[in-house]
């Protein structure tokens, strides 16, 4: 029986759920979720293999317009993943009454064959409605097929996954076996610090922190990680720290709950807040945060 490999690359607009769909197609949590938009900064590859395939999927920020580097860096990323897509997987929403323009550029631009994808349609109040709304878009974009599905729900993923199967190319494997993930656990450590800040904290503070993990050490029974969790202004410090310590508190308590979920591990997490001017338009703050051109 012929191998079957390749990168399927998954595109929309922010708060679209593609990082649940991304989630429940590899089977494992590997892009933070929140109900916020663009909680996802980078792109992460998730590798699911069997003996007769591998599909690494490939996870992107949600398309936006550029307002400063750091989103220039994060949309970089998403023109990087469609250039090395082998199938793309468009993912729209059903609360999105018309597509997104900047998704439609990339659209244009893009050579690999496309898959559609309706989530959410478990917020739809019939199936007539999600059956005409299915035919309108495939009328709109010229797709290998249209599916609608609901990621949370975990409605059509399979069916979803299939699809991805049958218009893989036959390749041998990219990647070990058994190789989850392109991304350290470092990485995994930072956004998890990362989801709890965009979970617990309003308006738009989320937005302007980042979590670096200073050291990471694995012992024999635990694992203890060192976070550096930086904003902009002194202000935000004093929001994010909270009264008496109270929010980062909370954001540590919930982080590491999931940090030893995830690492199966117990962990010892301590963080400490730090100000830096304008590191979303900084090259270097940028560049050691993983943000590359």
């Amino acid at each position: 029986m012929t191998h079957k490999a390749g990168f399927v690359s998954i595109i929309g607009k922010p708060n679209v759920g593609k990082s649940t769909l991304i989630n429940e197609l590899v089977g494992a949590k590997l892009s933070i979720i929140t109900a916020k938009a663009q909680t996802t900064r980078h792109r992460i590859l998730g590798i699911v293999s069997d003996e007769n395939y591998q599909v690494i999927f490939s996870d992107t920020p949600g398309i936006i317009k550029p307002k400063y580097l750091l989103h220039e860096r994060m949309m970089g990323s998403v023109e990087q993943s469609l250039q090395d897509g082998d199938l793309l997987l468009l993912v729209i929403a059903w609360e999105e009454k018309q597509l997104d323009e900047e998704v439609l550029k990339r659209l244009q631009k893009n050579k690999a064959p496309v898959i559609g994808v309706l989530n959410k349609v478990d917020l739809a109040t019939s199936q007539e409605d999600v059956v005409a709304r299915v035919e309108a878009l495939k009328k709109e974009i010229t797709c290998l097929d249209f599916v609608a599905a609901s990621a949370k729900e975990k409605f059509n993923t399979k069916r979803i996954f299939q699809l991805i199967l049958e218009h893989l190319p036959e390749s041998p494997a990219f990647f070990p076996k058994d190789q989850l993930t392109d991304r350290p656990e470092r990485f995994f450590a930072s956004e998890i610090v990362r989801e709890k800040i965009f979970m617990y904290l309003r308006e738009e503070l989320p937005y302007s922190c980042e979590v670096e993990i200073m050291e990471f050490k694995e012992e024999e029974n635990i694992i203890r990680i060192y976070a550096d969790i930086y904003v902009l202004r002194d202000s935000q410090k004093i929001i994010l720290i909270g009264a008496g310590g109270r929010n980062l508190k909370k954001i540590g308590t919930e982080a590491r709950k999931d940090l030893e979920a995830f690492f199966n591990k117990k962990v010892y997490l301590e963080q400490h807040v730090k100000v830096r001017d304008n590191w979303r338009d900084d090259t270097n703050y940028l560049k050691s945060f993983g943000y590359t051109d």
